[in-house]
């Protein structure tokens, strides 16, 4: 995980990374402190690990919290952007990292399966973006992440999870246009095989899945990170609407 160092391009910035306890959503949220914001991470189930994060961050001299949040529920998500907002004073960049990650044959799939990942995946994301807007000032931004599933499912039982990541386009590239005028850019980053718990670089079907990258090898979370801290940051101000793969190629 990144440290807070000098040069800090989003000094004075607010951040809100959801699921920011562990994986990529650490990587972001960690990078975005090392950039100059203060930050405020959700995590679901594992406080100690979130708590973690948090001291990292402020250990190396940033400002950070976590808030414990289950992103399937509507009423205390958008409880969680407004407590971010009022604790630090602000808000400007929403990273919409949480996701549920259900996978399994088509047909064996239920409702309840369905019911949670759309809630997690869809409209999370759209509801927290909602509750954010209200809190942003000129030069906000939203960064959603999806996965290169969205784009090409190369194995079986992926069709619930790309549908959700497919949703992602649509809701970026729309809210891109009616928050143009505001100054708020919207941007989706697509991350490919990444280095994490849930899927990782040694894995069994480790070897198969970098056949299917150009670069032939796993992201890192921090490679994420540095797509949404760039995105976030005086770099991104004139990009919106936009999905960027870190995928090592996984989609060309």
């Amino acid at each position: 995980m990144d440290k807070v160092l000098d040069g800090k391009v989003l000094d004075g910035k607010v951040a809100l990374v959801t699921g920011g306890g562990r994986g990529i959503g650490a990587a972001v949220a960690a990078r975005l402190a090392r950039e100059g914001a203060a930050v405020v991470l959700t995590f679901q189930r594992d406080e100690a690990r979130a708590a973690g994060v948090v001291a990292e961050i402020t250990g190396a001299g940033g400002r950070a919290a976590a808030v414990r949040v289950d992103s399937a529920d509507a009423v205390a998500l958008v409880a969680a952007v407004d407590e971010a907002a009022a604790r630090m004073g602000r808000l400007d960049i929403l990273v919409n990292n949480a996701g549920a990650f259900l996978l399994g044959p088509f047909g064996e799939l239920g409702r309840a399966e369905f019911d949670e990942t759309v809630a997690v995946n869809v409209r999370a994301p759209f509801l927290a973006a909602q509750a954010a807007v209200r809190h942003m000032a000129a030069g906000g931004r939203i960064i959603n992440i999806g996965s290169n599933v969205a784009e090409r499912a190369v194995f079986p039982g992926f069709a619930l999870y790309a549908m959700s990541k497919t949703a992602m386009i649509g809701l970026t590239k729309a809210l891109g246009r009616e928050l143009g005028p505001r100054a708020i850019t919207v941007n989706l980053v697509n991350p490919g095989p990444t280095d994490t718990e849930l899927n990782p670089a040694d894995g069994p079907n480790a070897a198969v899945v970098n056949g299917f990258t150009a670069l032939g090898h796993y992201a890192e979370p921090a490679d994420v990170a540095a797509a949404v801290a760039f995105l976030a940051g005086p770099g991104g101000r004139y990009i919106t609407g936009a999905t960027v793969n870190v995928d090592g190629g996984f989609t060309i």
